[in-house]
């Protein structure tokens, strides 16, 4: 069996390694730089998680729905189109999340405004008290974080993570599901 090219040793000029050498390093170095990057993202996950469970065990809703149940409790007579361009979630989600939340009698609907059809939302005593004894940020962690990052940086992931995902190849429909409800 004749070995590969790439295995074969390589003249080099004095003061340099050979070929393989540098392909060896360059393989290393991207390798570690993987791993990095794995790893910041765990820590990533691991803290969005942490948070939910924290939302979860202290005010017993998830993160999107704590997320939402402020929201209302903020904007009085918010309609639940706006509550999902707010949050950047499909209406049909926002539309979840207000049966859910209703349906536990932490917030009420009512049809109030000149269009019948369009229902308003408003807290109730039991969504305050969640709320109330609900560990912050009511966003989540990440929203809160990447606002908290200057608008260099904000461009700068949103390229980076945009080829990231254009090699894998993800759905685009994920975008506007909650984290906390994958």
């Amino acid at each position: 069996m004749k070995p590969s090219p790439t295995s074969a040793p390589v003249e080099a000029e004095p003061g340099q390694a050979p070929f393989v050498e540098h392909e060896a390093l360059a393989e290393s170095a991207q390798r570690e730089s993987v791993v990095q990057v794995l790893r910041q993202f765990r820590q990533v996950f691991n803290a969005v998680r942490t948070h939910f469970q924290q939302v979860e065990k202290h005010a017993g809703l998830g993160g999107a729905q704590l997320w939402a149940l402020s929201l209302v409790s903020s904007h009085p007579g918010l309609g639940v189109s706006e509550l999902a361009a707010t949050m950047d979630i499909h209406q049909s989600t926002a539309s979840n999340l207000v049966r859910a939340l209703s349906d536990r009698q932490l917030i009420k609907t009512h049809r109030n405004g000149p269009d019948k059809r369009a229902v308003q939302l408003a807290i109730e005593p039991a969504g305050s008290a969640v709320l109330a004894r609900a560990p912050g940020p009511y966003t989540g962690v990440l929203p809160s974080a990447l606002a908290s990052l200057d608008d260099a940086v904000l461009e700068r992931l949103h390229q980076d993570l945009g080829a990231l995902l254009a090699t894998l190849g993800t759905d685009e429909h994920a975008a506007k599901v909650p984290i906390s409800q994958m």
